[in-house]
């Protein structure tokens, strides 16, 4: 008996352990640095992701967006940027900027995936960066092709 009880109790702290390492792993790949982002007298408190393992995570898994609040994408270079929605959760407007923050490319109301499918963007112009709001946000600060944003 005193052996099974130790075994259990062993089990259970492997299985703490394992969890916390766990946690810590994706902690270090999470996003850390946030930008504030301004169009006209609009602002978005933004996560920003730099890394490829932030930039293929994006916001995959994450069920609410606060309102003003977002995700930039920033990359290296200008070039083709395609967005996919999969384990997306939320609709999205999608905005692809130029080096110079140029708007060049909207999608508004990007669907959250389902089991089968799920939608895949790309723009006709390149970008150097690209912001992800809440589905509705560019209509309701009134963001169109040829604006800039600031940040």
């Amino acid at each position: 008996m005193r052996n099974f009880s130790k075994t259990i109790y062993l089990s259970i702290i492997f299985v703490l352990i394992f969890i916390g390492l766990s946690r810590a792993q994706i902690s270090d790949s999470g996003i850390k640095e946030k930008k504030s982002i301004y169009f006209r007298d609009n602002s978005f408190f933004v996560e920003v992701a730099e890394t490829k393992l932030q930039q293929e995570r994006g916001l995959m898994f994450v069920k609410s967006l606060p309102f003003n609040s977002g995700m930039l994408f920033v990359y290296q270079d200008e070039a083709p940027r395609a967005f996919y929605m999969k384990n997306t959760y939320i609709p999205l407007d999608i905005i692809w900027m130029d080096k110079g923050r140029k708007v060049v490319f909207i999608k508004k109301n990007a669907q959250p995936s389902n089991l089968n499918a799920y939608e895949t963007i790309l723009p006709p112009d390149e970008a150097m960066y690209v912001l992800e709001l809440n589905s509705g946000s560019a209509d309701k600060i009134g963001l169109s092709i040829g604006d800039t944003l600031r940040f």
